[in-house]
């Protein structure tokens, strides 16, 4: 008997309510992708998808795991699987100064200071950043900041990393550079969108709709569907369609 091994990401018929209205329905999702892409209009439950996964709430029921890690109970394990980065980075940083900013996560591993110390020097010299160490993080523009953020999850080496509109509010030129270099980096990125553009080329793009996933699959027709579905949403007289 040949034994299936577990993938990456593991979610079985979770299921998310808020005040007695369901946000998220029956999410299935069996994927070792490396580039997930994720679509849907406002108020579908993209932005409670991306918190579900990285362990930030947890499912009424089904059950959500990341390297086999159950995110949301073990959340000391879950920090070594999963991170995320919000789409403000001002919901995310804590601390005054960019090397206290990095540093956070891996003492909440149980590095040890010194360890801690080494992980944060040698992330900003990843990224020609040493320069930053004492810099006050509110002096920094949004997109160094989202910089800054993205660091932080990084120096925790984790498995998965999710994006939930990492984009949103940043000039051309940085959304460009940030998007060169999240597609440089060596970690399974699940990447939540309003730009489908942004997604070409990805393994597996989800359209979520209404709480659930509607489709699933390459990108280049899971796209085209969502396409083909929004224009014809933005071309119809009916402007209660365009409340989401």
């Amino acid at each position: 008997m040949t034994l299936t091994a577990p993938s990456l990401i593991d979610m079985q018929e979770a299921t998310y309510v808020v005040d007695g209205k369901t946000v998220l329905s029956g999410i299935t999702l069996r994927t070792d992708a490396r580039r997930i892409g994720v679509v849907g209009r406002n108020g579908s439950g993209k932005t409670t998808f991306a918190r579900m996964l990285a362990g930030l709430v947890a499912p009424d029921s089904g059950t959500v795991r990341i390297a086999g890690v159950d995110v949301a109970r073990d959340r000391k394990a879950a920090l070594e699987c999963v991170g995320i980065l919000f789409q403000n980075p001002d919901h995310q940083i804590i601390f005054p100064t960019v090397e206290e900013e990095i540093a956070f996560g891996l003492t909440q591993l149980g590095r040890a200071q010194v360890e801690v110390q080494q992980a944060v020097t040698a992330m900003l010299a990843r990224f020609d950043k040493k320069h930053w160490a004492k810099v006050a993080i509110h002096q920094l523009s949004q997109g160094q900041r989202q910089l800054v953020c993205l660091m932080s999850v990084l120096a925790m080496a984790p498995r998965v990393i999710v994006l939930d509109e990492p984009f949103a509010g940043l000039d051309i030129p940085t959304t460009r550079q940030l998007a060169r270099l999240l597609q440089g980096l060596d970690v399974t990125l699940v990447l939540i969108t309003h730009d489908p553009a942004i997604l070409r080329g990805y393994d597996q793009v989800l359209w979520i709709d209404g709480g659930q996933i509607v489709n699933s699959g390459e990108a280049a027709p899971v796209l085209a569907a969502f396409d083909r579905e929004m224009m014809q949403l933005g071309d119809g007289d009916d402007l209660s369609d365009l409340a989401g």
